[in-house]
């Protein structure tokens, strides 16, 4: 290998590339089991095409789009390396592989676009949604991951590298994109059927759970790794991932305690995910306390702004905008507050002396990344919603989409159905013994 290369960095970025991995199922169990038993396997699998359409792309031309050499005005990649021609086994991205970035870097293109899944729940077409996530990682994501993400001394993105905009793993390239996505698609879809008259309760509160959990565990590959090396940047970032998203749990079930009267396990389910979204942009640059004071905050608005929906009028299926644009704005927004200047970044908040002049960055990328997927992921659905349509008929949505979609159902109730047959039919004969039995005692 070349002079600079790290093995032990390399070995780092890879087992944190396969826990993000790893968070796309989880995301696919959280959503799955916040859904009615009919959406279920809908639900799952619409992350899990996202893994197969998405990795395909990268290699075809994402990865050019979002870190090719800047093709004018840090907006864009060039296509250099499109099907990854001219990128060999020993090139290196700092001290390891650019295969490796890569691969690191693809796992956050695929799972950008299974969050916005859980805002049009229940009522998608499967064949619109994947041709949706082709389109809007060609023309959202990977020009607005170049925007954030794309370093090359001031020539890289004009976000990021050129205004001095920290996101040290997404807040505004993935959740704050997201969750405006996910906003967009819920206006052009509309209202599930039933929607705010029937009862729409998560089917099986353990799968979030369990989801939650995967998504806890795989963030710190999305947090620690994202200094794209096994340093002390690595380790507070692993830190303050931890203590934020402990902090987001308690604030939300103290807010929802206090509003509601019970701490619930969708609460904390829900807290977690809010202060892992907060705390993913803030992460490299401020302290442990600063993440514990942005997961507290964090915590109870997204818990709050989850309401939203009701009093606007719009159905946001699974809170992604209350969690996702809410806490990334959130988590974006109080880098200008605590950011310290002594972590992986020199700027400094208001709080640590810095005046506003960071604060105000931190807007600018918050309203040009808002902006942008709002105009475009409307223009993207309303294509699809006008051309091969993008709901499902209202008869499909009241049956099931696993069903029509799929052909499958998530559960098999079959057996049970015939146990219940069974016990039926035997009563009978039962209460019959029991009398001639009595008949002979006597």
């Amino acid at each position: 290998m070349p002079d600079g290369f790290s093995a032990g960095d390399t070995a780092f970025v890879f087992i944190c590339a396969a826990l993000v991995m790893l968070m796309t199922p989880g995301l696919a169990f959280f959503y799955g089991g916040m859904v009615r038993v009919k959406s279920t396997l809908n639900m799952l699998v619409m992350s899990f095409i996202t893994l197969a359409i998405v990795s395909v792309l990268w290699v075809l031309y994402g990865y050019s789009l979002a870190f090719g050499p800047d093709a004018g005005a840090g907006l864009i990649g060039n296509l250099d390396f499109l099907g990854f021609r001219g990128i060999g086994m020993n090139d290196l991205s700092g001290t390891i592989p650019v295969t490796g970035f890569a691969a690191f870097q693809l796992m956050f293109a695929i799972i950008t676009p299974a969050l916005i899944s859980g805002a049009i729940a229940d009522r998608a077409k499967f064949t619109a949604w994947s041709l949706f996530v082709a389109l809007w990682v060609t023309v959202v994501y990977f020009p607005v991951a170049h925007w954030v993400f794309a370093f090359d001394k001031g020539n890289g993105g004009w976000l990021g590298d050129r205004n001095g905009v920290i996101d040290f793993a997404g807040g505004t390239a993935v959740h704050i994109n997201a969750g405006v996505a996910g906003l967009a698609l819920a206006l052009i879809l509309g209202k599930r059927i039933g929607f705010k008259k029937d009862p729409m309760r998560p089917h099986s509160l353990p799968l979030v759970m369990l989801g939650s959990g995967l998504l806890w565990f795989g963030w710190f590959g999305f947090n620690a790794g994202s200094a794209l090396a096994a340093n002390g940047v690595a380790g507070m970032a692993f830190l303050n991932t931890q203590v934020a998203t402990a902090a987001a749990v308690l604030g939300w079930l103290a807010y929802e305690k206090i509003k509601h009267g019970a701490f619930t396990t969708l609460g904390a389910a829900s807290g977690a995910v809010a202060g892992l979204v907060a705390i993913t942009p803030a992460c490299g640059s401020v302290s442990a306390l600063g993440a514990i004071a942005i997961g507290v905050i964090a915590g109870v608005a997204c818990a709050a702004a989850i309401s939203l929906k009701y009093k606007l009028g719009f159905d946001d299926s699974l809170d992604v905008v209350g969690v996702h644009l809410v806490g990334g704005v959130i988590g974006s927004l109080l880098i200008g507050l605590f950011a310290t200047g002594h972590v992986g970044q020199t700027a400094q908040g208001l709080f640590y002396g810095g005046g506003f002049e960071q604060l105000g960055k931190q807007a600018l990328g918050v309203v040009a990344v808002a902006a942008y997927s709002f105009v475009v992921t409307g223009i993207l659905g309303l294509a699809i919603h006008k051309t091969i349509g993008f709901r499902v008929s209202e008869e499909v949505e009241v049956s099931g989409i696993d069903q029509a979609e799929h052909a499958e159902s998530a559960y098999d109730f079959t057996a049970v159905g015939a146990s219940l047959v069974r016990a039926v039919s035997a009563a009978p004969a039962a209460t019959a013994s029991t009398a001639e039995k009595a008949e002979v005692d006597a």
